[in-house]
């Protein structure tokens, strides 16, 4: 580029606190990536603040003709660069920290696809190196943005199209003729959360591939959760303790975690479960955030229990259950459960954040970590009970009211997992295999500790490792099943009308 001035900008959270929790990080990466710049014959300076609102996007962004940068290192929302961006053809990257304790990657990785499903271009960067200056491939893709405007990656570990095996094709035509002959319900409480507009797709996306939604005001949980008996809520609380839920009631920092915030989070669940059958609903999006954040306790052990056959009223069926009411994993998530079970597989589909990763005995592990989305089954491979979940006090500078997370260690296994996006006004569906791994103990607790230890936790082999993600993954949230259903989701996939990308798998 031969413009040499290059503007820095911060999108952050629309929380004060974590923003000022994560100000010195995000200084000292600042200044490194000045000092980057600066090496490569650059003049980067600042836009003052941090984004926290579309409207500051939109006016301080907007009238940037410069090339800029967003720096990456905390929980951010897309709008909060998207939309001063949009529709300006300025070189623009993004630059990430790679850690679990300052998830710049998971902002990256939803900016980057809230950016796709608008048609702006973009590129990415990321180090985790603690002097970014040191760490020669991050110095060289830094040069080729500056020079170019954009970044290439690899694309070995990527393809699109598989063999699919004349049962699995069987499978995948059952279950497609199912949704063609009912189309698949999605109950949404509310639009996505934190303004991640990549998750939404909306009926003109979702009608072409057997889908469509319904809309419920999140007010709807406030005002019909007032017709919820006592009495079943006795009953549900009795039936998670029963069947082995453990709470971790009053602990230090939680000390207003009681028996009291786990029976409102179940009046939420009996709401959620009345409105789904009035709707007669097949799959759910649970906005939760931040609608409710002051008014209801956090809706992560509503939506454990939702994802899990083994809870209070239970039909015998899991209820497809996406959190922050995110399409792009509701969508799979639903097809998945139907091939799982036309398989003869348990049903459960697991939410997650892909939250981290880290090499360990010889390949690459990612870190999956949710706030509380996972059904139980990962945690015991028993559709029968919830023993292995524990629900610990949702962080409380996150969550001001009370509530509990629906956690556990995953099982290890092989798993088939899948995403939904929106790439040039199509839905495009990523698919790939792999396996859950069991970390030894002192490994595990340092990567769960370097995270959120109150969240499920999944050590998984994606068959990719940390560079094909981070350049071409379009989500911070991955949908997880244990079993092999991957030609399966392959073959009903295509039927549906999804383009289809098939990553680490050939």
């Amino acid at each position: 580029m031969a413009n040499k001035n290059i503007a820095l900008f911060w999108p952050g959270d629309y929380r004060d606190k974590p923003n000022e929790w994560a100000l010195p990080g995000v200084e000292g990466v600042t200044r490194q990536l000045e000092n980057a710049l600066k090496k490569l014959g650059y003049s980067p300076y600042r836009v003052e603040g941090f984004i926290s609102k579309p409207h500051q996007s939109i006016e301080k962004l907007g009238p940037i003709d410069d090339p800029v940068i967003g720096v990456c290192t905390h929980w951010l929302y897309g709008p909060h660069t998207t939309d001063g961006v949009v529709g300006k053809d300025t070189p623009l990257l993004l630059a990430s920290n790679f850690s679990g304790q300052w998830p710049g990657l998971v902002g990256l990785l939803n900016t980057g696809a809230c950016l796709e499903s608008v048609n702006r271009k973009f590129s990415r960067v990321w180090t985790d190196a603690g002097d970014w200056t040191t760490d020669e491939d991050f110095m060289s893709r830094l040069d080729e943005w500056c020079s170019t405007g954009s970044i290439s990656y690899p694309e070995v570990d990527l393809s699109y199209q598989a063999n699919v095996s004349p049962e699995a094709a069987v499978i995948a035509k059952s279950v497609e003729e199912g949704i063609r002959s009912r189309r698949v319900l999605a109950l949404m409480f509310g639009d996505t959360s934190m303004g991640m507009i990549n998750g939404y797709f909306g009926p003109r996306l979702l009608n072409p591939i057997g889908f469509t939604e319904h809309k419920v005001d999140q007010a709807w949980l406030i005002d019909r959760g007032r017709d919820v008996t006592d009495r079943r809520i006795e009953d549900a609380y009795r039936f998670v303790v029963e069947n082995g839920v453990e709470f971790h009631y009053r602990e230090t920092g939680a000390e207003d975690f009681d028996e009291n915030a786990t029976k409102e989070q179940l009046r939420d669940y009996l709401t959620a479960l009345d409105l789904i059958d009035e709707f007669k609903a097949d799959c759910l999006g649970w906005q939760y955030q931040l609608g409710l954040i002051k008014l209801r306790p956090p809706s992560d052990f509503a939506e454990g229990l939702l994802n899990s056959v083994c809870r209070p009223e239970s039909n015998g069926d899991t209820i497809a259950t996406a959190t922050e009411a995110d399409q792009g994993n509701l969508v799979p998530m639903e097809m998945m459960k139907r091939l799982l079970k036309a398989k003869g597989l348990h049903q459960a589909v697991m939410f997650h954040d892909v939250r981290w990763g880290a090499e360990h005995d010889g390949r690459f592990i990612w870190l999956l970590l949710n706030s509380g989305s996972s059904g139980a089954y990962a945690f015991n491979h028993d559709s029968e009970t919830l023993r292995g979940v524990h629900s610990y006090r949702q962080p409380s500078g996150y969550f001001p009211t009370p509530g509990g997370t629906f956690a556990g260690e995953s099982l290890p296994g092989e798993i088939t997992w899948a995403r939904a996006y929106i790439k040039e006004d199509e839905l495009w569906m990523d698919i790939g295999v792999g396996e859950v791994v069991k970390l030894p103990p002192d490994v595990r607790d340092e990567w769960w500790n370097g995270t959120t230890r109150e969240w499920p936790f999944m050590a998984a082999d994606l068959g990719i490792g940390q560079e094909t993600l981070m350049a071409h993954y379009l989500s911070n949230h991955v949908a997880v099943a244990y079993g092999d259903i991957f030609q399966e989701m392959v073959a009903l996939s295509a039927a549906l009308g999804f383009k289809i990308r098939l990553l680490g798998v050939r």
